[in-house]
């Protein structure tokens, strides 16, 4: 599961990358984005492709939340035949979410966690490459007890069988990354029946181990 993942481009290189007309986020700080933080989205925002932020962490299903006083949302999205998810996978609540490259879960000589860092093969640094995402906007509840009941903006992307290397890394998932310009417009304008043959690994070697993000 991908908790982590760094984001290095710029506002323009996103905007360019993504067809978007204009910049509503300001100005990103590139680095590490953690669950829970405001992330870099581009969506709809009527006629227009917007970038802006949301948090990352979509509502969680009710049978997670159980006892808890608060929702600590759901980073990554796997069963979109579920009820809970078929919901916002109409192309209003669809998203890209840029990043440079994303970490999963691996284990050092000594079997601590060290998260291990991917990247498309032989890409730019800097340059962004897209999740699948979805959103939610103004949603109302409590994420954090000191915090309060707030009304924000969520994301969080679609995952799928990983490929090599995630693979022997992580053997359950990876993200769902679009690396063609036809495949950001399927997302964001098709049918579902259309869009969702985009949750789908990227072929093997497509993507490379990075010794830090």
């Amino acid at each position: 599961m991908c908790n982590l993942y760094a984001q290095k481009a710029g506002p323009q290189a996103i905007i360019k990358a993504a067809k978007a007309a204009r910049n509503a986020a300001g100005n990103l700080e590139p680095g590490k984005i953690y669950p829970d933080y405001a992330a870099p989205i581009v969506r709809m925002e009527g006629d227009e492709r917007i970038l802006t932020t949301a948090r990352w962490g979509m509502p969680s299903p009710a049978f997670a939340l159980k006892g808890k006083k608060t929702d600590k949302g759901v980073t990554n999205v796997r069963n979109t035949s579920s009820p809970h998810w078929r919901r916002w996978l109409a192309p209003e609540f669809r998203c890209l979410v840029p990043f440079t490259s994303f970490s999963e879960p691996g284990r050092d000589a000594d079997g601590k966690y060290q998260p291990v860092w991917f990247a498309l093969k032989d890409a730019d640094p800097e340059a962004p490459a897209f999740f699948a995402g979805i959103w939610l906007p103004q949603w109302t509840g409590v994420r954090k007890l000191k915090e309060g009941e707030v009304t924000i903006d969520l994301c969080a992307f679609l995952t799928t069988e990983p490929s090599e290397p995630v693979k022997s890394v992580h053997p359950k998932a990876m993200p769902v990354i679009l690396t063609k310009p036809d495949e950001l417009e399927r997302w964001m304008t098709e049918e579902w029946q259309l869009a969702k043959e985009l949750q789908r690994p990227l072929s093997d070697g497509a993507l490379q181990a990075r010794s830090a993000h």
